[in-house]
């Protein structure tokens, strides 16, 4: 049966969670804070967990870092709407989704059902052949198909070329040349600016934060590379 950590240190939001998810075929798991939610983990083999990001001692976001260190485990934030910077820290180092407070059952409910499509039938901890995997972005090269967080994305030939040059190399740095060369296929001489244009666009596709890149990163200087993520 499929695990769910609620971390909360609210016991109401706890009980509210617990009978949103009672009509579901989910083994429900409880903690109030950080340090109980990574004792779990442990415990316990956990499919997805909600994580509230204001806590007492360790918070969500902290929670969130440590777990993500060692597992790639969907984790879905719950934020009040004053948060909003804390959110998009806590999706930059490593959470899947957030939901703000209140929300809606039919809201919780879908969250869940759309990470836990993407960990477990759409890559999980599954090594796949031709398949590449960096965060929430997956790959299929064989059918040459992109999604983020398990939904879609629409990629043009070009972008398509460099986020898996880029996926390919995680952790490495190009430069705009290195990559127009690869890419396009021919002299990059006068042509380096195209770069900057197309990966705007990517990033547009891919990040949740544009302005504030999980993935792709620019090395002032130097070029781009894609941070390396579980």
């Amino acid at each position: 049966m499929t695990a769910i950590l609620i971390v909360d240190d609210d016991p109401d939001i706890v009980r509210a969670l617990k009978i949103y998810l009672s009509g579901e075929p989910y083994e429900v798991y409880e903690a109030s804070t950080g340090e109980e939610a990574i004792e779990r983990i442990h415990d316990k083999k956990i499919d997805l967990i909600l994580m509230d990001i204001m806590m007492p001692k360790m918070d969500g976001i902290e929670a969130t870092s440590r777990i993500r260190a060692e597992s790639n485990v969907p984790i879905i934030l719950l934020s009040a709407k004053s948060e909003d910077g804390d959110k998009v820290l806590g999706l930059n180092i490593g959470a899947d989704d957030y939901v703000t407070k209140p929300f809606s059952p039919a809201e919780v409910i879908a969250r869940i059902r759309s990470q836990l499509r993407r960990y477990q039938n759409l890559g999980g901890e599954v090594k796949k052949e031709n398949v590449l995997k960096t965060g929430g972005i997956l790959m299929d090269d064989s059918a040459r198909e992109v999604t983020v967080d398990g939904e879609p994305v629409s990629l043009t030939p070009m972008e398509y070329g460099i986020l898996k040059l880029l996926m390919q190399n995680p952790g490495r740095v190009f430069s705009s040349s290195e990559i127009y060369e690869q890419v396009w296929n021919e002299s990059a001489i006068g042509n380096e600016s195209t770069v900057a244009v197309h990966i705007r666009h990517l990033r547009e596709k891919i990040e949740i934060d544009p302005s504030q890149p999980r993935y792709i990163r620019v090395i002032w200087g130097h070029g781009y590379r894609m941070e390396v993520q579980r």
